[in-house]
């Protein structure tokens, strides 16, 4: 009667498998969540140390469709959030910190839980490049921007630095000339390491300035960026300057540290696409930054979760007829 009584008192553990497991919770993730489960997939989303990835240290979002006035970052992933959980995806705020895609059903491993899938979508996203100086983090969003297209236009007229010597500078460098009074561009060495045709582009455009031997020392500001000394390399002087924000473009890692020697990455560590969101291995998929090094927008990456998601359920569908 007792281990009867005791059976009956049981309560069932967490669920551990799923038909899909989504790593990481940016707008890719979100959307690939939304997607899998609207095709009533069993769907787990692993949100990562970062729910809501990069958006969340931003500020207001001018360019996602749908919000006329403008939208702040951690609001549109709280707002993702909630309609992927409402779609009925379960997420949990963890961090994954090993895989297994050698065989199948994949492993996932948490730092709390050990999870299996029949499919697994990637969508851990990227992390800019940081300079490493003083105030940089302090001025985060206030400020100090890693995409000119996301936040140029909310410098207009006004002293703007680029720090940076490879084509992704001189692209955000040209594409802030658009709003900015003067770009500064601030570079270590003598040279570009840029294509010629991008030197000869910012060379070409008088609102773009040229700090050469140059590196950043100190951000400040009050409530915002408002000033940044910068060192001379070669002399080791110092010179303040009054600017109105700061862009970093010297480069993004993917957060891919996690995937090596499990499926093929590039000699960047971007994730290697082989037929529209699929991997190397076959049952694992990727959205998003992690393997876009070129859009890297919240609508672009919200498009490859869908895309993912949509391929994921075919993948399953395929499988189940095997």
């Amino acid at each position: 009667m007792q281990a009867e009584i005791r059976a009956e008192n049981k309560q069932p553990g967490p669920k551990k498998k799923f038909d899909v497991i989504i790593i990481g919770a940016g707008p890719a993730g979100y959307t690939a969540g939304i997607y899998a489960s609207r095709a009533k997939r069993e769907t787990l989303l692993i949100s990562g140390t970062l729910p809501g990835g990069q958006l969340m240290l931003t500020t207001e979002v001018e360019n996602y469709p749908g919000f006329s006035d403008g939208i702040m970052g951690p609001e549109l992933m709280t707002t993702m959030r909630k309609q992927t959980e409402r779609m009925g995806t379960t997420i949990i705020d963890d961090e994954v910190v090993n895989v297994d895609f050698r065989r199948k059903p994949f492993k996932i491993l948490t730092n709390s839980e050990e999870y299996e899938a029949d499919a697994v979508i990637i969508a851990t996203g990227a992390s800019p490049r940081k300079l490493g100086a003083k105030g940089e983090q302090e001025f985060s969003a206030r400020g100090v921007s890693y995409c000119a297209t996301c936040d140029g236009p909310f410098f207009k007229n006004q002293e703007i630095i680029v720090a940076g010597g490879g084509d992704s500078a001189m692209e955000e460098a040209i594409f802030l000339t658009k709003f900015a009074k003067n770009v500064h561009v601030i570079h270590r060495k003598d040279k570009l390491r840029a294509s010629k045709i991008m030197q000869d582009r910012a060379f070409e455009n008088s609102k773009i300035k040229f700090h050469w031997n140059s590196v950043i020392e100190e951000i400040r500001g009050k409530e915002k960026v408002n000033q940044v000394t910068i060192k001379n390399v070669s002399t080791n002087q110092q010179e303040m300057m009054d600017v109105g924000g700061l862009f970093v473009a010297i480069g993004h890692e993917p957060n891919t540290k996690l995937f090596k020697g499990q499926i093929e990455l590039d000699e960047q560590g971007y994730i290697v696409l082989k037929n529209n969101t699929r991997t190397s291995i076959e049952g694992i998929f990727a959205a998003g930054d992690v393997h876009d090094h070129r859009y890297r927008q919240a609508i672009t990456a919200a498009g490859f979760g869908c895309m993912a998601a949509i391929d994921v359920d075919k993948y399953l569908s395929e499988n189940s007829r095997k």
